[in-house]
């Protein structure tokens, strides 16, 4: 294969297909690889090279970074939202293997600069306890207690790019992401996160005339929430900075999931009745401390939940109402 400015992995899902967008439109060369087929994926760009290939496999790995890249975005990873990860720990452990051998590949190949999407459930469960939680920071990783399964793997993960950046040179960056979120992405099927639930709830109450939704737990859990262009912008400016150690890519603007819904509900012009049931809950309270990345990068997250839910409940709106009148609508 040739050459490219970019590889993307984990293309055909929600970020990947957002970054690939990005790239394309700074005129970059893409190679933007999933192991979905092309129909399931959430973007499918006509100017990246896109490639469906299984990461987990070596071969396949040293296939996509044959010619060299410029950079290597490694999204790739098996996961959701917390309903998802809670019970398929093995699942997400197994990403591993991706990550593991993308490194290799990386270092195989000359890549230029590799990024690797690691997440706040990396960090200590217990530090995130209390709803009125303190800012995460990024040294708060350690000592070691993070998410069992998903947040392992991303904790293993990270060391795994730091010690390749030590021993063979590759110029490795890491982000923490925050609950991303925003249009083309999981929106149902178990994978989906908070704001896309809540944004189909609250559509489908709109659409079928229901007066209530349901809520796991009490609602009073907290979360910070960032929008996909947020995440994009500061995914391209780390990954170009001179920055070695993991930095929090999320928003510091930290809600209930009452408020949340609240919220998506404004939005809809609608008030409904929280109905709250048992279900996967996840930490008590996790928001993201910039302090760190602001210093860095003199940039951070910015944009308000409300104006990143109006963009999602709108194209959440139009998925729900296209499944109900039996068009083409994506997962």
């Amino acid at each position: 294969m040739a050459h490219v400015d970019a590889v993307v992995t984990g293309a055909g899902g929600f970020i990947g297909g957002h970054l690939t967008a990005a790239l394309l439109a700074e005129g970059r060369t893409v190679r933007a690889v999933d192991r979905k087929p092309h129909q399931e994926w959430y973007q499918l760009h006509p100017g990246a090279q896109n490639l469906v290939r299984d990461l987990s496999l070596r071969e396949s790995c040293q296939e996509v970074m044959a010619g060299g890249a410029g950079e290597v975005y490694h999204l790739a990873a098996d996961m959701g939202g917390m309903g998802f990860i809670e019970s398929n720990k093995a699942a997400c452990m197994l990403s591993v293997l991706s990550s593991t051998h993308m490194l290799l590949a990386a270092r195989d190949h000359g890549a230029d600069r590799y990024f690797y999407s690691s997440s706040a459930c990396v960090y200590a469960a217990d530090k995130q306890t209390e709803a009125a939680v303190l800012p995460l920071r990024e040294e708060d990783a350690y000592p070691a207690l993070p998410e069992d399964g998903y947040g392992w793997e991303k904790l293993f993960s990270e060391r795994m790019a730091r010690h390749f950046l030590e021993d063979y040179g590759i110029a490795t960056r890491t982000a923490r992401y925050h609950n991303v979120y925003g249009p083309y992405g999981t929106w149902d099927g178990g994978r989906e996160k908070a704001p896309a639930a809540a944004c189909r709830k609250v559509a489908t109450a709109v659409l079928t005339g229901a007066d209530a939704i349901e809520i796991w737990g009490d609602g009073e859990q907290t979360r910070s929430f960032t929008y996909i262009d947020d995440c994009t912008t500061g995914t391209l400016r780390l990954t170009r900075s001179a920055v070695t150690e993991p930095l929090n890519i999320g928003s510091d603007q930290l809600v209930t999931v009452n408020q949340l819904y609240g919220l998506v509900e404004e939005i809809a012009g609608v008030r409904l009745e929280h109905r709250h049931i048992p279900g996967p809950l996840g930490v008590r309270g996790r928001n993201s401390d910039n302090t760190r990345i602001t210093k860095e990068l003199d940039w951070a997250p910015s944009i308000p939940l409300l104006t990143g839910l109006e963009q999602t409940y709108r194209w959440v709106y139009d998925q729900v109402r296209a499944r109900r009148d039996g068009r083409p609508h994506q997962r």
